[in-house]
């Protein structure tokens, strides 16, 4: 059998898709197979914070993609009361950088990624299980039973990736403990045009608007893994577990049908030592899936598919390019995937006494201790 492609990428989520297009632009040429029957981007909302925009800039998307997100230029976090906590200044830091942060559906920002590729380099229902390496090819396994050989594999096939287990068996998935629910509603009589995150003792919940009068919303509770209560909660167990919660909460709740909602528990994988294995590279959430506290997992795909392009282009052997993307990406995402965890088991407590000590300490953090985070997940330079 002979080399079928120079590249293959097993995934069609936010960092397949990209880097999809990356290849397209570099002209490589490439496969990309995807495990589902249709993409098309299932979940809600999600930020692409300036760091991302900064990433779809160097890839010359960024301008497509403002005109199908909604610009945020503030998120605040809140106590269950709708004290504010934390309100960072994004938007003074946006304009240092020249980059926005956005909101934007999960649903329009793929498929606005797949009418940039070729169908012809597209094959869907196509779930990769195993993979043989070779020195100069790589022969991957489908469920089907059907064999497909390449010269570079790129793995984006997302958090529970069976090929990425295959590389390092001990990098399953671990629970965050808390789950989350999540759905897009309409927004022509609510109006809501701030982004928001509430913490309290019975969650957080979450509040972000996007274009065409939407917005989506997210709910996260503690409790154990696959919680079969959790799986069978309704529109009224959400009103009841967030009634002591702020205006609008319970409006928003309201306002949504139990068939909208999408409920998961919350994953990601303790971060890995290594990203390149000879011709083989492992991206985005197949590679460092965090917790969605930052509302960096999309982002840091996208800062993937910029370094790689980067390094493609300065780089005669792939393999190369493969190893210097690694020495890039281990400590930045490291840094994300360690701080989001942080972030989201403080954000989760629940004892009151504890709650009411963060509250404090967050209202009386220096202005300047918010824009230091800000600016270390801001700042990025893909041309090194």
């Amino acid at each position: 059998m002979e080399v079928q492609s120079e590249f293959t990428i097993i995934g069609g989520g936010v960092a397949g898709l990209t880097a999809a297009i990356a290849l397209k632009n570099l002209n490589r040429e490439f496969h990309l197979f995807e495990q589902s029957k249709e993409l098309k981007g299932i979940g809600a909302g999600f930020g692409l914070a300036a760091n991302a925009m900064q990433a779809l800039d160097y890839l010359g998307l960024r301008n497509e993609i403002e005109n199908i997100g909604y610009y945020l230029d503030s998120f605040a976090i809140l106590d269950k009361n709708g004290e504010i906590l934390v309100n960072p200044n994004t938007k003074k830091l946006s304009e240092k950088y020249d980059q926005k942060n956005f909101a934007i559906h999960r649903s329009d920002l793929h498929l606005f990624l797949l009418s940039k590729i070729d169908q012809i380099n597209l094959s869907l229902a196509k779930r990769a299980i195993n993979f043989k390496q070779h020195t100069d090819f790589i022969e991957l396994y489908f469920e089907d039973g059907s064999i497909y050989r390449t010269k570079y594999l790129i793995i984006a096939d997302g958090v529970k990736s069976p090929l990425r287990q295959q590389l390092i068996p001990d990098s399953k998935p671990r629970y965050a403990g808390y789950s989350c629910w999540r759905a897009t509603i309409d927004n022509s009589s609510l109006k809501l045009q701030k982004g928001t995150e509430t913490w309290g003792d019975k969650g957080r919940f979450g509040l972000t608007p996007l274009i065409n009068d939407r917005i989506y919303w997210y709910a996260c509770i503690n409790g154990p893994r696959q919680n079969p209560t959790f799986k069978n909660f309704a529109i009224e167990d959400l009103k009841k577990q967030f009634s002591s919660y702020h205006h609008p909460i319970q409006e928003v709740l309201s306002q949504t049908k139990n068939e909208q909602l999408i409920w998961s528990d919350i994953i990601d994988i303790k971060p890995l030592n290594q990203f390149a294995f000879d011709n083989i590279l492992i991206i985005g959430d197949a590679a460092h899936a965090c917790t969605p506290n930052m509302g960096q997992g999309a982002c840091q795909a996208m800062e993937d598919v910029a370094v790689l392009t980067d390094e493609l282009q300065k780089n005669k052997s792939v393999k190369d390019a493969f190893k210097s993307f690694e020495s890039r990406r281990l400590k930045r995402t490291k840094y994300i995937t360690d701080t989001s965890k942080f972030i989201g088991e403080v954000a989760q407590w629940e004892n009151k006494f504890l709650i009411s000590i963060r509250n404090n300490m967050m209202k009386i953090m220096p202005e300047r201790m918010n824009q230091q985070a800000l600016i270390k997940l801001f700042k990025q330079d893909f041309m090194k």
